[in-house]
């Protein structure tokens, strides 16, 4: 377990990554606005004016400055390999963001990006820990395994970007789940969680609260937080990792990363097989998010984005349940593989069922939809002017 000392080292870095992306974030903002870096309104997207796009710039700032803090107090060269692919996922983002960057070329920059996080750092999706009796995996399969998962990965975190602080605030769901599940092997990757969240936090202040203020987190940071993401994944499942040593034997380590990435991967998946099954490409762009069906039962941006989260929580509790009842490996990947099918596949399949049919429970979640929206209260303006003032 980690030691107390580390802890204060940890708030640091934390301390640390917040003051630096709440200070750099206005100057950021700035520069979209006057270099015209926007993400312009549609028929697919939410908003119905011109966004700045730069957010993922300001995340990265804060990463970066506590990863030099973190560096004084913690073995950080397992994760600089990492900040390298991280500004070279940033750069291609914000050309996405500027440039509209292909599909196949982005497809192609991320396999190349995961192959370089693989052979720099060392470690891949290797070892099965015990899932269907399987250890360690051949080089060419772990390899293959983890350009696929880390690919399925970083779109996930790119495509669940459709409202105003999902993005942020899922990946410091995933941060802090995967950075208290480090802390027990005392791993770098705590000090790097601790700093994802602190960058993450004024940005999603600004982005939900904000009005002159806002600013989306662009393509620039849901490939930069992608990255990470997939990070945390070859971190806790590559063989000999500090998770591996400091778990149970009962502790499923695939079935528990994969609880935590549940909602954005399930719904990433759902989303690609029916567009594939419509003869479009499985990149293509729609309405057919999860997320998008939230706000046609009147959902706001900040219900939308709490009921997601909350969903993730519950395939992660469902998890840790039947891990705690003394489940095998394998049972736990089942309930995990349920549950995750269930939050996406089935909720959707089951609210566009009612809305077609019109039923009473329909019009009840209107009602509680409509509950959600809580821009013009008291608090939530004071926030918003405090943001906008500085």
């Amino acid at each position: 377990m980690i030691s107390s000392g580390s802890l204060l080292y940890i708030a640091a870095s934390f301390l640390v990554s917040f003051a630096t992306a709440w200070w750099i974030f206005k100057f950021v903002l700035q520069i979209a606005v006057d270099k015209n870096i926007v993400d312009n309104p549609n028929a697919r997207k939410l908003q119905k004016e011109p966004i700045p796009v730069l957010g993922g710039v300001a995340v990265a700032f804060g990463i970066i400055a506590s990863t030099v803090v973190g560096s004084m107090f913690c073995d950080m060269s397992q994760v600089y390999p990492l900040i390298c692919i991280m500004m070279i996922m940033l750069y291609v983002g914000v050309m996405d963001d500027i440039l509209e960057l292909s599909p196949r070329l982005r497809l192609v920059i991320e396999i190349l990006v995961v192959l370089a996080l693989i052979y720099t750092t060392g470690f891949a999706i290797d070892d099965f820990h015990g899932l269907w009796g399987i250890g360690r995996l051949p080089k060419w399969l772990a390899v293959s395994l983890t350009v696929f998962a880390g690919v399925g990965i970083i779109n996930a975190i790119n495509m669940v970007d459709g409202v105003n602080g999902l993005c942020s605030g899922y990946c410091i769901f995933v941060c802090t789940v995967f950075g208290v599940f480090a802390s027990y092997g005392e791993t770098a990757a705590t000090f790097l969680a601790a700093a994802c969240i602190g960058a993450l936090i004024p940005f999603l202040c600004h982005n939900i609260f904000g009005a002159k203020s806002k600013m989306f987190i662009g393509d620039g940071g849901t490939l930069l937080m992608g990255t990470v993401m997939t990070y945390f994944v070859i971190d806790c499942l590559h063989g000999g990792s500090p998770a591996e040593t400091a778990r149970n034997e009962n502790l499923g380590l695939v079935p528990f990363a994969l609880s935590v990435l549940a909602v954005p991967v399930f719904d990433t998946v759902r989303v690609m097989t029916v567009r594939m099954l419509h003869g479009k490409s499985p990149f293509s762009s729609d309405k057919s998010h999860l997320h998008h069906l939230l706000f046609e039962f009147h959902f706001s941006h900040i219900g939308t984005t709490c009921t997601e989260i909350l969903l993730n929580m519950l395939v992660v509790g469902v998890w840790w349940t039947v891990y705690a009842l003394g489940a095998s490996i394998d049972v736990q990947l089942y309930a995990v593989l349920l549950m995750g099918f269930g939050v996406t596949f089935g909720l959707y399949g089951y609210l566009t069922c009612i809305r077609k049919r019109d039923t009473r429970f329909y019009h009840t979640l209107l009602r509680f939809g409509d509950r959600t929206h809580v821009g013009h209260s008291k608090w939530f303006l004071k926030f918003r002017d405090l943001l906008d003032r500085e």
